[in-house]
């Protein structure tokens, strides 16, 4: 499994980082999720705005 297996989709949220690599590092409640990306930053989020990358 990739280290970053998610890319982030949304482009209204945080636009600087659509299709960015990502990894869920805890799933909370309510379809929430602290997210990771590859330049460090973390969020709080929906999961709906993830999903995940395709396989090269």
């Amino acid at each position: 499994m990739p280290e970053y297996p998610y890319v982030w989709r949304v482009r209204t949220r945080l636009p600087w980082l659509f299709g960015r690599r990502c990894r869920v590092l805890v799933r909370g409640r309510m379809n929430t999720a602290l997210v990771e990306f590859t330049c460090g930053y973390r969020v709080v989020t929906s999961r709906n705005y993830l999903r995940k990358a395709a396989t090269p």
